[in-house]
């Protein structure tokens, strides 16, 4: 079980290395990342995009291309869907997002003709090694569905569940979150959560445990649980994912996490045939590298 980013690397290094596609790879951070990510042995790179601008940022950075094979597309649209098309021929592993917006991005995932949609409800995780937790945290959703119904909240927990799997971790401890620990039906986010927490109970939601609602500091610290007397619960402050309500608090936490607190983390799109990393322009070369290290374990899991 890979408990913080070093052993999810040394995880890595067990698989075979993976290749990745790369929409519209001019861009110095990804081309950064994914020179890391080859030098490493994570994986190898597709490059698609405007060749030109390719070479010019590569040389700059001194990366040497001869070890990357490069597809010339200068049309954003085009770029993202000759990339897609690679992971959707079985030509690559995983797919990243280089210089193109976001919804292009997801359009060219979607694509029914050389998309990698599936029938599955797609959602965000990223996931957290944070100073003074012991183990890796799965935060969902923080970036990607606004408000989860309940059935969506289904589908977010299993699609957490097989990236945490993917990461050794046997049966996953789910927190449904909210600001108390009891349920109150004034506050919608707490009666959906212990709905959950039956439903894992009544085998509907499986590999994993599912408990809630729960307060941050109930979902993370065994002594909160004891001094609030809540240790009889299936997750006592040791939560190992972390399900938000919605957007607004899984950003909020998100952002917190990475400004205030000492940590690493990377991210991935779920629910997709083959991992899909969709980082941020702000996201470091760290963020990146580690993105890919995650999107190539559960790509080994997924084959």
């Amino acid at each position: 079980m890979a408990k913080n980013f070093k052993e999810l690397l040394s995880k890595v290094s067990e698989c075979s290395k993976k290749t990745l596609a790369v929409a519209c790879a001019q861009d110095q951070a990804v081309l950064e990342a994914v020179k890391e990510a080859n030098e490493r042995g994570i994986a190898s790179s597709i490059l698609v995009g405007d060749e030109e601008k390719i070479r010019e940022i590569a040389a700059s950075i001194n990366m040497d291309l001869s070890d990357f094979k490069i597809i010339n597309v200068v049309d954003t649209v085009e770029a993202s869907l000759a990339a897609v098309k690679l992971v959707h021929d079985g030509e690559a592993d995983m797919y990243l997002k280089g210089l193109l917006d976001t919804k292009t991005f997801l359009k060219s995932v979607l694509d029914k003709e050389v998309g990698l949609r599936t029938d599955k409800t797609l959602s965000h995780v990223c996931v957290f090694e944070c100073e003074g937790i012991d183990r890796l945290l799965f935060l969902t959703d923080v970036a990607f569905l606004p408000y989860p119904t309940l059935e969506d909240k289904v589908a977010i927990i299993n699609n957490t569940v097989e990236i945490a799997h993917a990461c050794g971790i046997e049966c996953p401890k789910v927190a449904g979150m909210a600001a108390v620990e009891v349920v109150n039906p004034k506050m919608k986010e707490t009666v959906e959560a212990f709905e959950l927490s039956k439903m894992q109970d009544e085998g509907k939601i499986t590999g994993c445990i599912v408990d809630g609602p729960l307060s941050m500091d109930c979902a993370l610290y065994p002594h909160a649980c004891e001094e609030k007397g809540c240790l009889d619960r299936k997750v006592p402050g040791n939560a190992d994912i972390l399900l938000f309500p919605d957007i607004q608090a899984g950003n909020l936490v998100y952002k917190t996490f990475v400004h205030l607190v000492p940590s690493k983390n990377g991210n991935i799109l779920t629910g997709t045939k083959a991992p899909v990393i969709l980082t941020s322009r702000a996201d470091s070369c760290e963020v990146k590298v580690n993105s890919i290290a995650l999107a190539a374990v559960v790509a080994e899991k997924l084959k």
